[in-house]
């Protein structure tokens, strides 16, 4: 157990002996100032340390520490606990990234990049002390610093996720959740939702100048409306030869639900044409090796873009991303006459109203569906090729 000074300037927490920081800024004329916070630091008795705000005298930090010395001796699990009131954001963020049920997020390093932003500011700051005013102008810095206003609204979703399952844990109160509750959206809703979509002439394009790799991945995308995540996680496993269709585990799509998917004669193709492992299990593979993130498939994805022609990137007029095919696909399939209810079980939607209850679509609906769409993607396809014959 030890108290530690933390730097005013810098923010570094270190013995409360040193005279200079590493920094180059002087702390004896910060202490006598009271400019310098007290922290008192002890590990619990699972092992993990904690580091607890003691105010901004060496009196108060004495008396913190002695209090939690005499705890840690008659009552250590008392330690595991932490009031309300003298929680710090970054504590409770360490608490959050420490569930289990975060730490399975495919989204993971996401939270953990944005709850290191929000410690940047409010990291030693009581979570309760936290009002709608500091959130406001963390909002107005982050669009300073020129973030898109849809990363400002997604930055304060995910802490106000944080906040509200910490209050369901009994770990603050509702006047910490209020204010995260009542701070509006940068963006209105919708109004950045992207209407671009891919015509066949761009999609064969791209697929003539793609990367080996990327080829059959574009394939699949642009014939089932998978998402990349779906594609890159898909395993020989997840393939049903004897009724030809993928049936993806629960945890695989982004709406954890199992999804069927039919497969037709172009993926059909793509599967016969792909080699398999003997090491793993994975369908699309890179030098022999799983396609891991979805990195890989983005800069290929952008060099096959600059090679065909096309403008890449959402900030782009007119530009395209990958996820473009997705709604592409769906958009076709209305094209194609496909019903809702069969569109939205493929690309794994969810059902709406008392579809949820009455809709149950077979396999053999689905196989129907999906034959109904591949004939009109082949008449569009074959038509394109006319018109580049013609050309």
């Amino acid at each position: 157990m030890a108290i530690l000074a933390e730097c005013p300037w810098c923010h570094k927490k270190q013995s409360i002996r040193n005279r200079i920081c590493s920094c180059g800024n002087g702390l004896v004329a910060a202490k006598r100032a009271k400019k310098v916070r007290y922290w008192v630091s002890y590990r619990l008795p699972g092992g993990k340390q904690r580091r607890e705000p003691a105010g901004f005298s060496i009196e108060e930090a004495r008396a913190a520490e002695g209090k939690r010395r005499a705890q840690k001796i008659e009552n250590p699990g008392i330690l595991e606990k932490v009031p309300a009131d003298r929680m710090t954001f970054s504590e409770l963020a360490d608490w959050y990234l420490e569930q289990r049920t975060i730490k399975k997020l495919a989204s993971f390093n996401r939270i953990k990049g944005i709850l290191s932003n929000f410690n940047e500011i409010f990291g030693s700051r009581i979570v309760s002390s936290i009002k709608l005013q500091d959130l406001e102008e963390y909002q107005d810095k982050r669009e300073e610093d020129g973030r898109a206003p849809a990363t400002i609204d997604m930055e304060i979703s995910i802490v106000k996720t944080m906040v509200t399952k910490a209050f369901d844990n009994d770990l603050v109160d509702g006047r910490t959740v209020k204010a995260f509750r009542r701070v509006k959206r940068k963006l209105r809703r919708g109004a950045n939702a992207r209407r671009r979509t891919i015509t066949i002439a761009e999609y064969l394009k791209l697929v003539e100048v793609a990367a080996q790799h990327l080829k059959g991945i574009l394939t699949v995308a642009y014939n089932t409306g998978m998402r990349t995540a779906e594609i890159l996680g898909l395993r020989w496993s997840h393939i049903d030869r004897e009724k030809w269709v993928i049936r993806l585990p629960a945890e695989l799509p982004k709406e954890k639900k199992a999804k069927v998917i039919p497969i037709n004669r172009h993926v059909k193709n793509i599967l016969a044409s792909l080699p398999r492992a003997i090491h793993h299990d994975a369908v699309f593979t890179y030098q022999n090796e799983p396609i891991g993130t979805l990195g890989g498939v983005k800069k290929s994805f952008i060099t096959a873009c600059e090679k065909a022609g096309i403008l890449q990137g959402q900030d782009e007029p007119e530009g395209i991303i990958f996820h473009d095919i997705r709604r592409t696909v769906k958009t076709n399939m209305l094209s194609a006459g496909i019903d809702k209810v069969y569109r939205d079980m493929i690309l794994g939607h969810s059902l709406r109203g008392m579809d949820i209850h009455y809709m149950s679509p077979s396999e053999d609906d689905l196989h129907r569906a999906m034959a109904k769409y591949t004939e009109w993607l082949d008449s569009q396809l074959d038509l394109q090729s006319v018109d580049h014959n013609v050309d």
